[in-house]
């Protein structure tokens, strides 16, 4: 049987989902568009222009084009505008 101290690790240690990322709000003003870093366009390899299925709550699901953002500061955000918040079911923060 594990020790407690592995089980404690391993709840510490989750796997990595390079797919989820945090909404923030988008630098573009398109309702088809999502932006995100160049670094996670390359890991997810996506190229400029690629259409891909967003996931949100409640099994609410939208296809977007995917851009990458020069701005960015952070790999694990993506940016989308106002109306793919809404058909996605999400706000500002949550995880798709």
């Amino acid at each position: 049987m594990a020790s407690t101290d592995e089980i404690a690790t391993a709840i510490l240690k989750s796997k990595a989902k390079p797919n989820r990322l945090m909404v923030e709000e988008a630098v573009t003003d398109d309702n088809s568009v999502v932006t995100m870093s160049a670094e996670k366009m390359e890991e997810l390899q996506l190229f400029r222009g690629d259409t891909v299925l967003l996931k949100g709550k409640r099994k609410k699901e939208t296809v977007c084009i995917v851009l990458s953002n020069e701005e960015a500061t952070s790999n694990d955000k993506v940016g989308m505008n106002r109306v793919v918040r809404q058909n996605l079911r999400v706000r500002l923060g949550d995880i798709v």
